[in-house]
């Protein structure tokens, strides 16, 4: 039997006490009343714990309610009756991907959290590919890795990508959405043709860049905060069968640097550009043997990375089995240009579904080992070219030396290629560099606990801002509307005004921590 509602109050009260947590909580008629809607799908009010969890695996707060829509009108619906209950209720609205956030960022506390891979599946995803602008039209809710699937059927595919393909389109396109091709093609955001969205007030609204363009811009990187993604229509490209995927190794940041902007900036280059820092790591070269095989085994069998900071490079080659000797001499002739180690030269040729979901790979690893469901401070910060090596040498020479809790990723990005009209906030230079810091916190103390982890990035957040490297955090942590304001700078007043606009009574995302509930002035 299922628990009646004012049993599932009363346990929601008892697990805030018990857990020491501090907010408002929906009383008893309210939940009623969303119990009395009339949905396509239905809501949970009994077992909701799932939904106060992420990825980053240290913030959890209990919603009142979880909605599985089964249709976009749901969630309309959902909305317009919280809008209803106006500026008094407490009552809060997180869409919900495939919880990857970091931080609590798509949870509700005593809120509602919509469940938005409810309205993914194979039959809502439909591609067009006549004429010259081929697109698919995906929903809100559906995983990426599920969109390649379905528009490789007809040989074509997104042209920007994030690194991990596991994570909803909805998502992704709440934040921006950056990987290797970003120096190309822009990240996910600069992608997207057309938005369908569930606003604050429950409306639902068509936008592009020609039809209600506003919004559209606004949603784009804009955390959540004027609506909800429900659908998008993503530009694609014919897509390649094969990849080459290439890694080397340099002991130079300035060499490294200096290749990946020429790389970025020339005409034919690599498809896929991507830098890594490795802090003392041994054997390097022989953990890539499981999947790259050596230009030269023997001298790569003498290099020694212990005790060193070395630099990766991963580059891609897109081609098809017929243009395969076209790809060698072009490959040979970029990597003749680039001054790595040439004993660290390894490669391997997999198919471009296997590239693309090459994260996934080592997922299914570390879960076996129990080590994905662990927390995850991470830090992101996108940092000035003009600023890139003074960084360098005071976060890889001196803060983090002696540690080594995770990848570090380290490459640039072309400012052109991001639209300004978005809500995604960049550093003011054409050349920019995406810092991640992708650590795990497995152990409660010591070099691999959370607390560990978090003083680094204290300690590296505090000298950009210090030596003022001109930092802007990507997927920001912060917990004030003072941090936003500054995060935003000159362009908080737009984003001000939009959720003014959209989201009036601060239903939207509040694990975002921008807009406290009914803090804003109404102009209904």
């Amino acid at each position: 039997m299922k628990p009646s509602l004012e049993h599932c109050f009363k346990l929601m009260l008892l697990l805030l006490a018990l857990g020491g947590v501090t907010m408002h909580v929906p009383d008893a008629d309210v939940l009623s009343s969303l119990g009395a809607l009339r949905l396509d799908g239905h809501f949970s009010f009994h077992d909701t714990s799932a939904m106060a969890r992420d990825f980053g695996n240290r913030c959890s707060l209990l919603p009142a309610a979880v909605l599985h829509p089964g249709s976009v009108s749901d969630i309309a619906t959902t909305l317009r009756h919280v809008f209803s209950l106006g500026e008094r209720s407490p009552l809060t609205v997180a869409a919900r991907g495939h919880g990857h956030s970091l931080m609590g960022q798509s949870q509700a506390a005593g809120g509602i959290v919509v469940r938005m891979e409810s309205l993914r599946g194979s039959d809502r995803l439909q591609v067009v590919h006549g004429g010259m602008s081929p697109f698919v039209d995906a929903p809100g809710g559906e995983l990426w890795i599920n969109v390649l699937h379905e528009t490789l059927k007809h040989g074509l595919a997104p042209k920007s990508w994030t690194d991990y393909l596991h994570l909803t389109v909805g998502g992704t396109l709440s934040n921006a959405g950056v990987s290797g091709q970003a120096f190309r093609h822009g990240p996910q955001v600069s992608n997207v043709n057309q938005l369908e969205i569930v606003t604050g007030r429950g409306d639902v609204v068509t936008c592009s860049p020609e039809e209600n363009s506003d919004l559209f811009y606004a949603a784009l990187g804009g955390l959540g905060q004027f609506g909800i993604i429900t659908k998008a229509r993503i530009a694609l490209e014919p897509a390649p069968k094969m990849v080459r995927w290439i890694r080397v190794l340099y002991s130079d940041f300035a060499s490294f640097t200096e290749d990946q902007e020429m790389l970025i900036m020339a005409e034919n280059t690599f498809d896929y550009i991507e830098g890594f820092v490795i802090i003392n790591r041994t054997g390097i070269l022989n953990n890539w043997r499981t999947s790259f095989k050596p230009q030269d085994p023997v001298q790569a069998s003498r290099f020694q990375s212990d005790g060193r900071v070395l630099y990766c490079l991963e580059l891609t080659k897109n081609f098809n089995s017929d243009e395969a000797d076209i790809m060698e001499q072009e490959v040979t002739a970029l990597l003749s240009r680039l001054r790595y180690i040439r004993s660290t030269l390894f490669h391997t040729d997999v198919t471009y579904l296997e590239f693309l979901d090459r994260v996934h790979t080592s997922e299914v690893k570390l879960r076996a080992q129990g080590l994905w469901e662990v927390p995850h401070p991470w830090l992101n910060l996108l940092i000035p070219r003009s600023s890139i090596q003074r960084f360098a040498k005071e976060v890889f020479g001196k803060i983090l030396k002696d540690s080594n809790n995770g990848p570090i990723l380290l490459y640039p990005v072309n400012k052109s290629k991001w639209d300004n009209r978005t809500s995604v906030v960049i550093p003011d230079e054409e050349i920019f560099y995406l810092v991640g810091f992708l650590s795990s916190a497995p152990s409660l103390s010591g070099h691999g606990s959370v607390a560990h982890a978090m003083n680094l990035n204290n300690q590296i957040v505090e000298f950009c801002e210090e030596a003022d490297i001109g930092m802007k955090q990507y997927l920001a942590p912060y917990t004030t509307q003072q941090q936003w304001k500054a995060h935003f700078g000159a362009r908080w007043e737009t984003f001000e005004r939009r959720k003014h606009t959209y989201d009036p009574l601060a239903i939207l995302a509040p694990g975002q921590k921008i807009f406290p509930k009914a803090s804003l002035p109404l102009s209904l």
